[in-house]
């Protein structure tokens, strides 16, 4: 390991490291436009320039490997006349249209060029200025802002595997620019937004709605898949105006889907904000004792096996063991989480999880994909099995519809039978390698038998094994691992949908996933925030709180605690879904033991010690699938759809735009009228 001295500071830095880094090491701070932790070293923009004993001139850090005996100095004159001119030059064309800019409060080029420039310019020329370019509709370009530092070009190529991002010209005619000024179609690319550190690339939908200082910032968890990024909303008032990604390294890095991001316009659109009762055939408002009133009358003559319960894709586990205690109290156990139906043993929890966790995923050698697109069901999982391929050299094998995945991979055909018996290729790769790994989606556990074909994989080839654990399930739905692991299961929910008048009464909290035509002459009580497909054969609706309106705890797809914290409050009367359930049960007569989200908690951490407090812990490994035996057949993948996976999605017109710009193609208003 190299050792270097920076600024009279001894640090030993890691093989490979770079100056750059063994400056942060001892603590010093070098500025820096062009280089990320996260992205190539592209050595473009000088402005980390140092000095170096025995250099002749000042030297690039982020581009200069860190050598035994170096001697680095970052606060001597040459450095700092070296970094003025820098900044000089960057500002030669830059327009200092900061009161407009969309970045300002945030932007480095502004923070850099109070501490490190001149203070006052010497060309007076006139500046370049650079047409504006269409990214879609959720990047809102001001080219002239540019600095070229690439950095969204790289993130592009590197990160989401989508080369739609590139510099047209050369020198003073360089510009940045889409691929034929199209939308860009990643999935990811509301990150080259926080990546610019400039304005050029900024929020369209969030274009001039705040500054930075105006928002109260709030610590939470995103539900739009399985996957548990960790983020912050942004709020002002009684509105959520926008949501960043906080860095977690063992989830999400420090990127977010678009849908994660931008979809939260949709928060505020076709909510549910009184309690309604449908009276003579149709709904009408409501106070909650006339709601709960109604639900009692119902509930009345119904025995415990004539009351069912479906639970949706966005609750929080709170909410879900409140519900399954309500249950338990009026003696009803047939409450069901599994809305895409998934044939899914939940008797183990390692037969459930992801238990390679979505770190250790990196560190696979082959990867087997069955029944899944994680492209579009899980887009920071596809990163990671991106950066397998692209830095450890792992072969991926796919069995079902032919995918775009940003990556090479192999693609063994859309047959399901190929999971009792592989292809020799995919079979020799399993077998000789050291951290082999499958992935099956809710595509494949549509099926019966995948689950238990999946378990004899995974013994056949040794998947799980000391230090490793190679069997792996891809959620599509935030809440499901957590009602997996609190028993929010039954026969499946085609079983509560095809009761044939067994049912008197079936709560849908939040379920808005699934065909209610069978519960058309069923008494339907409906909790939850939008109004979308649960509420169509409702009887009572109950309005609760969006994932951003309540504290509450999501488990991830690799069994992972997580909480998220209180943004803004609820609109109108809608409730936290816990606290439903509690004040219904004293109505009922059947009391829940719990006053406040902290004892509710302790009731879970009692029951589920795993559950009690965030983080993760290893799954329990063992048998688990069942007898059923796998037959052939096409795969039918749960998303095809990225933008509209979801209530919220659905009610977001951003979303709206991106499925018409971006998956059907139509030109955008302004752009069309041109």
């Amino acid at each position: 390991m190299p050792k270097l001295t920076v600024d009279g500071i001894e640090v030993e830095v890691p093989a490979g490291a770079t100056v750059l880094q063994a400056c942060e090491l001892a603590g010093v701070e070098v500025p820096r436009f062009c280089y990320h932790e996260r992205l190539s070293i592209a050595g473009n923009c000088r402005m980390c320039l140092v000095e170096m004993e025995k250099s002749p001139k000042p030297v690039a850090s982020c581009a200069m490997p860190a050598a035994d005996g170096q001697v680095v100095m970052t606060t001597t004159a040459k450095v700092k006349k070296a970094r003025e001119g820098v900044m000089e030059f960057l500002l030669i064309n830059h327009p200092l249209d900061c009161p407009i800019c969309d970045q300002g409060g945030e932007c480095d080029l502004q923070d850099q060029s109070l501490t490190y420039g001149k203070g006052f310019t010497r060309y007076h020329e006139n500046k370049r200025a650079v047409t504006e370019k269409f990214m879609g509709p959720l990047v809102k370009t001001v080219m002239t802002r540019c600095i070229h530092c690439t950095r969204c070009v790289r993130f592009a190529e590197e990160i989401a595997g989508v080369e739609e991002i590139g510099a047209i010209g050369r020198g003073e005619n360089t510009q940045i620019t889409s691929y034929l000024e199209a939308a860009i179609t990643s999935e990811l690319s509301g990150n080259i937004i926080d990546l610019c550190p400039v304005g050029a690339l900024t929020s369209k939908p969030y274009a001039f709605q705040a500054r930075p200082w105006e928002l109260k910032k709030t610590e939470g968890i995103d539900v739009m898949d399985a996957v548990g990024t960790n983020i912050v909303f942004g709020a002002r008032g009684p509105q959520v105006l926008r949501v960043t990604p906080r860095i977690n390294d063992d989830v999400n890095e420090e990127w977010a889907s678009d849908k994660t991001r931008f979809a939260i316009d949709g928060l505020m659109k076709r909510r549910l904000d009184t309690p309604y009762v449908r009276k003579n055939g149709k709904l009408a408002p409501a106070s909650w004792g006339e709601a709960f009133a109604a639900i009692k009358t119902a509930l009345a003559p119904a025995k415990p096996d004539q009351i069912a319960a479906i639970a949706g894709d966005l609750n929080d586990l709170e909410g879900l063991v409140a519900l399954k205690d309500l249950l338990g109290k009026l003696g009803a156990t047939n409450h069901e989480a599994r809305q895409d139906g998934a044939a899914l043993d939940a008797s183990v929890r390692g037969g459930y999880v992801f238990n390679s966790t979505l770190a250790g995923i990196e560190t696979a050698d082959v990867v087997l994909l069955v029944g899944t697109n994680p492209r579009l069901e899980a887009p920071l999982v596809n990163t990671r099995l991106r950066k397998a391929v692209r830095k450890r050299g792992a072969k991926v094998f796919a069995i079902g519809p032919t995918l775009d995945l940003t990556y090479p991979h192999v693609a063994l055909g859309d047959d399901l039978a190929l999971l009792n018996k592989l292809p020799k290729e995919a079979a020799d790769a399993l077998k000789a390698a050291e951290r082999p790994a499958i992935i099956i989606g809710m595509g494949a556990l549509a099926h019966a038998g995948a689950h238990a074909a999946a378990f004899k994989l995974a013994t056949k080839y040794k998947l799980a094994r000391d230090g490793w654990n190679g069997f792996n399930v891809l959620h599509t739905a935030a809440a499901r691992v957590g009602a997996l692991d609190v028993g929010f299961t039954a026969n499946g929910v085609d079983a509560i949908l095809n009761h044939g008048g067994k049912l008197k009464v079936v709560f849908l909290a939040g379920a808005d996933d699934i065909s209610t035509k069978a519960l058309a002459d069923t008494f339907t009580v409906y909790i939850g925030s939008h109004g979308d497909h649960g509420v169509a054969h409702a009887d009572v609706i109950l309005p609760a709180a969006a994932y951003a309106e309540k504290p509450g705890t999501w488990v991830n797809m690799e069994g992972r605690v997580q909480r998220g914290y209180r943004a803004v409050f609820a609109p109108g009367e809608a409730r936290e879904d816990w606290s439903i359930y509690r004040a219904l049960s004293d109505v009922l007569g059947v009391t829940l033991p719990y006053d406040n989200i902290d004892a509710l908690r302790a009731r879970i951490a009692a029951e589920w010690p795993h559950l009690g407090s965030e983080g993760l812990t290893a799954s329990v490994w063992g048998d688990f699938g069942g007898d059923a035996k796998l037959e052939g057949g096409a795969i039918r993948l749960p998303v095809t759809n990225f933008y509209t996976t979801n209530a919220i999605a659905r009610a977001s017109e951003t979303m709206a735009e991106c499925v018409a710009q971006i998956l059907n193609g139509h030109e955008p208003a302004l752009q069309a009228a041109e």
